[in-house]
């Protein structure tokens, strides 16, 4: 019996990601790649690889709320219309929490002029095979430094 229930913990701690040796600093540039490669789906026109970056139930909002990986989809079509992009994004700041499953990222976003003209913020978890999605993202006026 106690065999048992030492095997289910072993099984179980193994089911967790295992973050604990991880390089938070790693996992952050991890996500800045994948911000990046996301921005990058906007500048390339690519609807589909955007929509390959939100995890099934992602929250954007930006005056409504839209909800789940279908609704983003749609509700952010129209961006992808036309051979310019309307607006670009970079992460300026990335963090990750210590347990390695959730990050923040953050920056501008710019016209097709490359003025400032707001500021997004998005939480990325990481999935089980590793991978990052969006998981909520949402934009406001740019923010006045400090």
């Amino acid at each position: 019996m106690i065999r048992q229930a030492w095997i289910g913990a072993l099984i179980l701690a193994l089911a967790v990601p295992a973050v604990a040796g991880e390089d938070v600093a790693a996992l952050e540039e991890q996500v800045r790649a994948t911000e990046t490669a996301f921005a990058k789906t906007m500048a390339d026109r690519d609807h589909a690889a955007f929509v390959s970056f939100i995890a099934e139930e992602a929250v954007f909002w930006g005056g409504s709320a839209l909800r789940g990986r279908q609704a983003v989809a749609d509700g952010w079509k129209r961006f992808f219309e036309g051979p310019q992009a309307p607006f670009s994004w970079a992460p300026e700041r990335v963090a990750v929490i210590a347990s390695g499953t959730l990050a923040l990222s953050s920056g501008p976003v710019l016209d097709p002029a490359g003025t400032r003209v707001g500021t997004f913020t998005s939480t990325w978890r990481r999935e089980k095979d590793g991978s990052w999605k969006i998981v909520l993202d949402s934009g406001c006026p740019p923010c006045e430094p400090r």
